[in-house]
């Protein structure tokens, strides 16, 4: 699967939207902004830089593509006031995969401009946005060339679908009947991915630069556990449930497995420490409760979900399925949500690119 052909979320501004469809990662920002503050702080201060580079990368489009970015612009004025320090220019970078929807967040940039500098009140530094499509998992800027990169919820995705997914039946990621060569492939396609997006980020921010990073995993060290897989493992059965009645062929559920990798903590810290370049001062691990995020509702989850990954399923199944999936994942949902809670594992993590 050519993941960065296929993988994007729903652009525009529809019902099935991501725009519309991303409530709880814009209530995960949120909830991250004291790290992001104190990050901040503390680059700007001790590096006072007459230019500010700052990096999104897995931006998407919708409400949440400049949250950071406004929030960065307003600490970094902040300081600059108290301190009478002329603001220096700003420099935005906002990055994704090239079927991501850039032309709606070109669209809003006067809007966010105009809001800002009414927000912030005072003369501030000259704003310069740049759309920068390819995959974080390769070198994406020059050398030494960013002072802060931010990425939410998105390095939860793999470059790829992981080799040798053959005898993972019925599944569409790991469960707990999946074979242990289906982790071990998950797992490795992980460390490779991770690690280089650790390694390109090293050659491109500057010594003493920072990455604030937040992503989907897990607490368990069980890769299969329910905290991480139940989601997936709902939607498979929905789609088994088709292949039972003749909707879809057996083989091509069997055949379709999703990039996504979600970690434990000692996964994390072990690349980190391995690739070397980086401190890490913040592990914070957080949890959201999805049935109160978006108010018990099987049509809000589904609607999320499909937003995510419609296009991928699209290309694999047709359009024709789409809808009846969805319908039947939504029933699901709403289902499982008058029975139980249904939360996700989030982790952030702050770090620091060390002296060379």
């Amino acid at each position: 699967m050519d993941v960065e052909q296929k993988v994007h979320m729903i652009g525009g501004h529809g019902e099935e939207s991501y725009a519309n469809n991303s409530l709880v990662q814009g209530n995960v920002i949120s909830s991250t902004k004291l790290i992001r503050e104190e990050v901040i702080t503390s680059l700007y201060s001790n590096t006072f830089p007459s230019s500010l580079a700052i990096a999104d990368m897995g931006c998407s489009s919708g409400p949440n593509t400049l949250l950071v970015v406004s929030e960065t612009i307003k600490i970094v004025e902040k300081i600059c006031k108290d301190l009478n320090h002329l603001s220096p220019e700003y420099k935005v970078y906002l990055n994704d995969l090239a079927g991501n929807d850039f032309n709606s967040v070109f669209k809003s940039l006067d809007n966010f401009k105009e809001k800002l500098y009414d927000e912030i009140k005072t003369e501030i530094g000259n704003c310069y946005f740049f759309g920068v499509p390819g995959s974080f998992y390769d070198r994406v800027f020059p050398d030494r060339s960013l002072h802060f990169v931010h990425s939410s919820f998105s390095l939860h995705w793999l470059s790829k679908v992981p080799e040798g997914l053959n005898n993972n039946k019925g599944a569409i990621y790991i469960q707990k009947t999946s074979p242990s060569n289906v982790i071990k492939a998950y797992y490795e396609q992980f460390q490779k991915d991770f690690s280089f997006f650790i390694k390109c980020r090293a050659e491109e921010i500057v010594e003493g630069g920072c990455m604030v990073l937040t992503f989907l995993g897990r607490r368990d060290d069980d890769p299969s556990s329910k905290e991480c897989c139940y989601i997936p493992e709902l939607f498979a059965t929905a789609l088994n449930d088709m292949v039972l009645e003749g909707i879809i062929e057996e083989d091509k559920v069997n055949n379709f497995n999703i990039p996504n990798y979600y970690p434990c903590p000692a996964e994390v810290k072990l690349v980190v420490l391995n690739e070397g370049s980086f401190n890490m001062n913040h592990f914070e691990v957080s949890e959201v409760d999805l049935n109160v995020s978006i108010n018990q509702s099987g049509y809000k989850f589904a609607q999320a979900m499909r937003a995510v990954f419609e296009p991928l399923l699209v290309s694999h199944f047709g359009e024709t399925i789409i809808e009846d999936a969805f319908n039947r994942y939504q029933a699901i949902l709403a289902d499982r949500m008058t029975k139980e809670i249904i939360k996700s594992t989030y982790f952030t993590i702050s770090l620091t690119r060390k002296s060379v």
